[in-house]
C-alpha cells in the first residue's frame, strides 16, 4: 500500500492512535506531512486565516516561517494563496493580525501615521 493510500485510510477511520501521534508530536506531523519545512510553516499559517486565529498565534507561526526561510512576501503571499478557498472576509480579517506579525501596522498606516521603527 502506498503512504498516502496509508494515510487517508488511518485518517478516514480516526485511528487514535496514529492521529495522537501527529497531533502530540509536532516533528512526527511534520515528517508525515512530506512536506519541507518552509512550505509546511506556510501551509500552517494558511490553517490559522481559515480558523481566524487571534493574533499572537501568527506571531509564533511568522517566527517559525521565518526560521525556515519564509521572506515576508512569502508570509504575505499565503493571504493571497488561501483567499479563494477561506474567502475575503477571513483574509481582509487576517491581514491587519498578520501585519502586526510582521512588523507592519496596517491600522496606523491606513490612517497615515508614521510608522514605528522595525526592530532588528
Amino acid at each position: 500500500m502506498a503512504q498516502h493510500e496509508e494515510t487517508l485510510r488511518k485518517l478516514a477511520i480516526r485511528d487514535d492512535a496514529y492521529v495522537d501521534s501527529l497531533v502530540v508530536d509536532s516533528g512526527a506531523n511534520r515528517t508525515a506531512s512530506c512536506l519541507e519545512q518552509k512550505t509546511y510553516a506556510l501551509v500552517q499559517l494558511g490553517a490559522l486565516v481559515a480558523v481566524d486565529a487571534a493574533p499572537p498565534s501568527y506571531l509564533e507561526m511568522i517566527d517559525t516561517a521565518r526560521q525556515d526561510g519564509a521572506t515576508d512576501d512569502e508570509i504575505v503571499g499565503t493571504l493571497i494563496a488561501v483567499m479563494p478557498a477561506v474567502g475575503v472576509a477571513r483574509v481582509v480579517s487576517a491581514a491587519p493580525k498578520l501585519g502586526l506579525a510582521v512588523g507592519y501596522d496596517v491600522a496606523a498606516a491606513l490612517e497615515g501615521t508614521p510608522p514605528a521603527p522595525r526592530a532588528p
